[in-house]
């Protein structure tokens, strides 16, 4: 936690307001033979999970670059493992990019050296989450949104509110749903209380759930203060949740789209709904480390990362949407137009995509509460989780 607490908006400030770093990299050359990322789980497959989903063994065998993979389970955690160094890229989401590039921790993106940049999805091109002065600091990866998971046996119809795990109350097998319900362990979380003031308190002002001045962050934190008499645990292991809501009740939570697929493919009653709020959600980003030591493999593993049979297979292994929007339904990999749909295609203007809230925002300079505040009230809020 360390990390989180350095980084706050006075240092992301002072980061952006200098020059920021240049491309190092001019041309590709021949792989230095190895790749370290930092990635979300199940970004990284093998096929030692299901034979079916290997992105990586071709790729080790087309470059020569061994790709070793560390998983991590929170934003914060990839940048303090980033900040430890030695590690070649990071698939960050938008509450992660912007630390690593005011920390001068990442590298401006020659995209002149990446072939496929071309096929991106245009909404995602210039994304405010890496991209700094017009200068890209990343390659996209993959989006989607911060589902709603339910227990189906509980819930007959798809729940319309996230009331379900902010408010206390009965759900409709007539039980409370305190202890059933859980949240993310993350100070980001607080993004998803202020998107549920704006549709419930609109009287507050709220138009970005990452743009908060002091009376909008306190009602969102005390929204987070009574849910917390509700949730039975703040997670951050996706296989920690699946196995919650297998074996100790869980019935309603925020999710993303992979615990989904892993609990419906074990045939467990659960499924996924954006509520009328809408949600948040994330756009991540692989980005190249300052110093990465094997440059020449991490930008041929961006090109690899834009291949639509890559994009297919991962959207529909993960449960997320392809950057690349061919990889719906050119029948490159396992994907389709309909899994594409259920995965969140269809929800991009419904989604608040993860950012690194900081002081000066729209409302003016200064006007708004800083990501290190966040993550000290969040901590005070969960304790001990």
């Amino acid at each position: 936690m360390q990390t989180m607490k350095l980084m706050g908006t006075g240092l992301l400030a002072l980061a952006l307001a200098t020059t920021p770093l240049l491309a190092q990299v001019t041309a590709v050359g021949d792989g230095e033979g190895e790749l370290n990322i930092v990635a979300w789980p199940g970004y990284m497959e093998r096929g030692e999970s299901d034979p079916a989903y290997d992105w990586i063994t071709k790729f080790e065998t087309e470059t020569g670059c061994k790709v070793n993979a560390k998983t991590a389970g929170t934003s914060d955690e990839m940048v303090t493992l980033m900040n430890q160094g030695g590690f070649d890229l990071v698939t960050a989401s938008g509450d992660a990019s912007l630390r690593l590039i005011a920390g001068k921790k990442v590298q401006e993106i020659n995209t002149g050296l990446i072939p496929s940049w071309a096929k991106l999805d245009d909404r995602l091109k210039d994304g405010a989450w890496f991209t700094v002065d017009g200068k890209h600091y990343g390659v996209p990866y993959q989006w989607g949104p911060n589902v709603l998971m339910y227990n189906t046996d509980v819930f007959k119809e798809a729940p319309k509110s996230w009331s379900v795990v902010f408010e206390d109350g009965n759900l409709p097998d007539g039980k409370t749903n305190a202890g059933r319900v859980q949240a993310y362990a993350g100070p980001i979380y607080l993004a998803d209380a202020a998107l549920y003031l704006m549709a419930h308190k609109p009287d507050l002002g709220i138009t970005n759930p990452y743009e908060l001045t002091p009376p909008q962050y306190a009602a969102a934190l005390d929204l987070l203060r009574g849910q917390r008499k509700l949730v039975s645990r703040y997670w951050s292991d996706a296989a920690v949740q699946t196995d919650d809501f297998k074996n100790e009740g869980i019935v309603a939570s925020t999710s993303w789209p992979y615990q989904v697929n892993l609990l419906q493919g074990e045939k467990f009653p659960v499924a996924s709904t954006v509520p009328e709020e809408g949600a948040t959600g994330w756009s991540d980003t692989s980005m190249i480390a300052t110093d990465a030591p094997h440059p020449n493999c991490a930008y041929k593993w961006l090109e690899h990362t834009l291949n639509s049979n890559l994009q297919s297979d991962l959207s529909s292994w993960f449960g997320s949407v392809p950057v690349v929007p061919a990889a719906c339904s050119d029948k490159s990999g396992v994907q389709t137009a309909e899994g594409c749909k259920a995965n969140g295609s269809e929800t991009f203007d419904k989604i608040h995509f993860w950012t690194t809230p900081i002081a000066d925002c729209k409302a003016g300079a200064g006007a708004c509460v800083p990501y290190a505040q966040w993550v000290t009230d969040y901590m005070a809020v969960v304790g001990g989780n």
